[in-house]
């Protein structure tokens, strides 16, 4: 009786296993049930009809407003769907989906708001940049209403919780935007922590929150700020750290600037003989996709066929176009038929944003070219 308990569960469940949910994976059950009477399509997809947040499929959210914060960075604010956990640690990222003019972009950015709060929304802060097409966009272009694609909280920067008893943070520019979230996320538990942040930006009109930790600066015995403005003081001579925070080597730290910055930071506290453990870095890289949207070249090598398509267009659908016949189920990323394992380049996953690259196995109905890809089909 238990065994035909087991099994009646795995078949209930089986249409669903791999849809992702962030509440119990008892739902799936449910889930499944209902698939068995509407296959080959989920509940979700009629739900998301009215409403494109109801949908597991992908992780989804809606912009609900757009705050600048100074001439060329803004706030996004966003309301997670189903499926968004929303117990990440500050300082980790999420990755943004957003479709122009037929094509899927996407890039990750650290999150701004706090873990478990802020009415259950979610805010990046986002610093427009000529190389990065996404970035500008989202700063100047993306309206109230617009549906995102979002990938799940990741990263090792990251503030533990209780904080440490003190701490360094180091930042520069939009290296401002994790440390952020760990401040707030502080202040927001009602925590203490002797925190000293040395932050540079070209004038006091481009430091990000600049309001914002003044008024903590101000308003903390906990909290000193050292604002270095490069345009009238240059840059930070770290030779000099001493005479701004004496117990420097003492303290864990966390550093997220330009490249040149944190190299410079990584040789002196080597230099120093600080532990390894003692410095936490984010280094912020453009990602490829952002500079021109996903989609590439697909080379089919068995069938010594080719095909450019956009990022909207799934390996299998492309494989179509040229006529090739590759193994397909549900098309819905459930049961696996489609999986094939990536001979070389990238693709990235439609519904969690996932890049995957040579040697991974990949389900073709929902993975879209990211660059340019071969297959052995």
């Amino acid at each position: 009786m238990v065994l035909n308990l087991k099994g009646l569960t795995r078949w209930s469940e089986a249409p669903a296993r791999d849809v992702a949910t962030a509440t119990t994976p008892k739902i799936n059950m449910v889930r499944g049930l209902a698939a068995r009477m509407t296959t080959p399509l989920l509940p979700d997809d009629y739900l998301k009809m009215l409403n494109p947040l109801w949908t597991a499929r992908e992780l989804r959210g809606e912009v609900v407003d757009v705050r600048k914060e100074t001439d060329d960075t803004a706030t996004v604010i966003i309301k997670p769907g189903w499926g968004f956990a929303a117990d990440y640690q500050p300082g980790q990222y999420v990755g943004i989906g957003l479709r122009i003019n037929g094509r899927w972009h996407w890039r990750s950015y650290s999150l701004t708001s706090v873990p478990k709060r802020d009415k259950k929304l979610i805010s990046i802060t986002v610093k427009a940049t000529p190389e990065g097409f996404l970035s500008t966009h989202l700063v100047n272009g993306v309206k109230s209403g617009t549906i995102v694609r979002l990938a799940s909280p990741k990263g090792d920067f990251a503030m533990p919780d209780p904080p440490p008893a003190k701490a360094l943070f180091v930042t520069a520019g939009s290296g401002i935007t994790p440390v952020m979230a760990m401040l707030r996320s502080i202040a927001a538990r009602g925590q203490s922590a002797d925190i000293v942040h040395i932050h540079s930006a070209p004038t006091a009109g481009d430091v990000i929150f600049h309001d914002e930790l003044q008024t903590l600066h101000d308003g903390r015995d906990d909290y000193r700020l050292h604002l270095q403005l490069t345009d009238t003081a240059g840059h930070l001579d770290f030779g000099g750290l001493d005479d701004i925070v004496p117990d420097w080597r003492d303290r864990p730290t966390w550093a997220c600037g330009p490249p040149a910055m944190l190299d410079t930071i990584e040789k002196v506290w080597t230099d120093a003989g600080v532990p390894a453990d003692r410095l936490h870095m984010e280094r912020f890289v453009i990602a490829r996709t952002d500079k021109g949207g996903e989609g590439g070249t697909v080379t089919f090598a068995l069938s010594d066929k080719s095909v450019d398509v956009d990022g909207a267009t799934s390996l299998l659908e492309a494989g179509e176009k040229v006529g090739i016949q590759m193994p397909f189920g549900c098309r819905m990323g459930i049961c696996q038929t489609c999986v094939l394992p990536l001979e070389s380049g990238h693709v990235r996953d439609f519904r969690s944003g996932t890049e995957h690259g040579e040697g991974d196995r990949i389900q073709t109905c929902i993975s879209a070219v990211s660059g340019n890809c071969t297959i052995n089909v």
